[in-house]
């Protein structure tokens, strides 16, 4: 970890990058960004997230769920058409060594409130962006429909109530870092209540 780098740098820092090398990321670097998802706030200290990590062959089982949804939304296709789009939905799940699922078990104790659950899911996502930053790796937070459809929930063998937050898509940087930008500057964003 860049010991130099101090945590307001990172979250300034920080940019999703979308491409990054096929080289492996350490089971040491791996553990760390787990680690820092695992110590996100959690109202009532129910520590909701979990998290499927998934290299080399591995990722096959996120690009099977692609595939299979892509198919299923394709309409009428020839054969031919149908191995081309799965194929390419598939390939979605190797455009990094790393992929990181992040899902949300949200506890069903009582005074726990289920957008709280997600809340800490979604801290937990940000500790790992900006471990993975400090590392000095790349990642994606990637979503999108076929996060939510019901194949991946069985992918990962969630349960009703859970719910994927994230796929983290996890490597060394493979592009230049984007520029840092903000549409609006926070002042505007902010209402200060002094009495």
């Amino acid at each position: 970890m860049n010991q130099a780098m101090t945590l307001y740098e990172a979250i300034r820092e920080r940019r999703s990058i979308g491409r990054v090398k096929s080289d492996p990321v350490e089971r040491g670097q791996i553990e760390q960004i787990l680690e820092a998802g695992n110590w996100a706030p959690s109202h009532m200290h129910t520590e909701p997230w979990r998290f499927y990590v998934m290299t080399g062959a591995g990722r096959q089982v996120l690009a099977d769920a692609y595939a299979d949804i892509a198919a299923e939304n394709a309409g009428s296709l020839s054969s031919e058409q149908l191995e081309e789009l799965r194929s390419k939905q598939g390939t979605k799940a190797f455009r990094a060594p790393l992929v990181i699922a992040v899902a949300v078990s949200p506890s069903a104790a009582p005074g726990v409130i289920r957008i709280e659950e997600f809340a800490a899911a979604h801290s937990a996502v940000q500790n790992m962006l900006l471990t993975v930053h400090a590392l000095g790796l790349g990642a994606i937070w990637r979503s999108g429909e076929p996060m939510y459809h019901p194949r991946m929930k069985r992918t990962f063998g969630l349960q009703d109530g859970e719910e994927l937050v994230a796929l983290l898509y996890i490597g060394y940087p493979d592009m230049t870092l984007p520029a840092a930008n903000r549409k609006t500057p926070v002042h505007h964003k902010t209402v200060w209540i002094t009495e």
